[in-house]
């Protein structure tokens, strides 16, 4: 009981050394690597340490495929992930491409988003008149009144249903969101039941193609344009807002975008603010979609954290068995290391070594297949308005570095026990070993 007791103790400040370690900035590792590097090359025992590893790696391929379980079990950690990570970055990177300080969004007051907003007509004219608002060249605000209605298409990927926005807009969105431009085609006109197509939509969902009829509200729609914007506008289709609206049966607006530039930003919040029959809230576009895209980014990383934890875990144990049986066949040659000189501690730090290499081998593999097989992948998920949103998985260099420091902290874990039974071993019994 009492070496259990000692052993989960040890275990546990092991795990709190990981945690530590893991968010740890590049500057601390880096110290430490310095720190680490410098005893081994100028001290007696680190010198000795080396000696040991050298020793060790050069039978790595005498038991490559005992060692092969913890690379392929940390690559697979890190793969993991990785590519949890990297599906939240790509979602909130795409979210924020949609806002900028110069567009301002504007919700019924209290609204988090304009699923439940709600603007009536009358309240587009007055703001409409308000100053901050920037103007074309004929003195018009640049002003779009905007409503939302989700509707049902089949993805290509299965043929499923799946819910997409159909996004109603005003005469001026174009011009109000300057990212975005129409790439085939035209965009919709005014009074018609034509549709203009993200180009994410049309690589997700079927039948998006310029030409294309799609019945949609038991009303007959036509695909005239297909536009990017390289955002999340690029997951909608657009169409002409009185339009959406007569065929949906809908009385009001949930959102109004206006383009406001620096400046008039605070100017048009002001005077909204100010004007008591307005009740509404203003707020730049990035700030809204870096709102938006929060909740699901955390959500992600958190789920990436937990499964790759529990992947940790396993990856541990199999390190652990690995670098045990490891000791067990160097028997003889760590206890007459021990016999002409070495004392614990290089032996403890060879054994370490030997681990961590495996460990940044598996980390590096790990990586690189994430980076393969997920970087730019396009997906989709839901929405805060209940319909898909596409994106792309990002592997940035940030998450591989993640990556690198997990596989480390395993193999740190996954070496210490065996490395501590390896100093441990009476020299006269592995001697006698055969």
């Amino acid at each position: 009981m009492k070496n259990f007791l000692k052993n989960l103790v040890v275990l546990l400040v092991m795990l709190l050394a990981l945690g530590v370690w893991i968010a740890l900035p590049w500057q601390g590792v880096l110290a430490v690597a310095v720190l680490v590097g410098l005893w081994l090359a100028f001290s007696r025992t680190g010198r000795l340490a080396l000696e040991a590893t050298r020793i060790g790696i050069a039978s790595l391929p005498q038991r490559w495929g005992a060692s092969s379980v913890i690379v392929v079990g940390i690559a697979g950690v890190v793969g993991v992930l990785v590519a949890m990570l990297a599906m939240g970055e790509g979602f909130q990177a795409t979210l924020d491409a949609a806002g900028n300080d110069e567009t301002a969004i504007v919700l019924r007051g209290g609204s988090q988003a304009e699923t439940n907003s709600v603007i009536t007509r009358s309240q587009v004219p007055l703001l409409t008149s308000l100053p901050g608002i920037e103007k074309d060249a004929d003195g018009r605000p640049l002003i779009s009144a905007e409503l939302s209605q989700v509707v049902n298409l089949q993805s290509r990927a299965d043929g499923s249903d799946t819910n997409v926005q159909f996004r109603g807009i005003g005469e001026d969105a174009f011009r109000v969101r300057q990212n975005v431009r129409v790439v085939e085609g035209r965009a919709p006109a005014p009074g018609l039941r034509e549709i203009a197509a993200g180009r994410g939509a049309q690589a997700q969902f079927r039948g998006l193609e310029v030409g294309n009829t799609l019945m949609l509200g038991n009303q007959q729609w036509t695909v005239v344009g297909a536009f990017e914007s390289g955002d999340a506008y690029e997951s909608e289709l657009w169409s002409d807002a009185q339009t959406l609206a007569t065929s949906y049966n809908r009385g009001a607006y949930q959102s109004v975008l206006v383009r406001t530039g620096k400046e008039g930003f605070e100017t048009f919040k002001a005077a909204v603010e100010a004007d008591p029959q307005l009740k509404l809230d203003v707020f730049t576009t990035r700030a809204y979609f870096a709102k938006q895209s929060g909740g699901l980014k955390r959500l992600l990383e958190i789920l990436g954290t937990v499964i790759g934890g529990i992947m940790a875990v396993g990856a541990v144990f199999g390190a652990l068995n690995t670098m045990y049986a490891a000791v067990a066949a160097r028997a003889r040659e760590i206890a007459t290391m021990r016999a002409i000189g070495f004392r614990g501690t290089p032996v403890v730090t060879a054994v370490m070594l030997e681990t961590l290499l495996l460990a940044l081998l598996g980390g590096v593999v790990g990586g690189l297949v994430a980076w393969l097989l997920f970087n730019n992948f396009s997906a989709s998920t839901l929405g805060n308005n209940f319909s898909q949103v596409v994106f792309q998985f990002r592997v940035t260099p940030e998450l591989l570095w993640t990556g690198l420091k997990w596989a480390l902290g395993i193999g740190l874990i996954g070496g210490l026990f065996p490395a501590l039974r390896a100093a441990r071993l009476p020299i006269t019994t592995a001697l006698r070993e055969v």
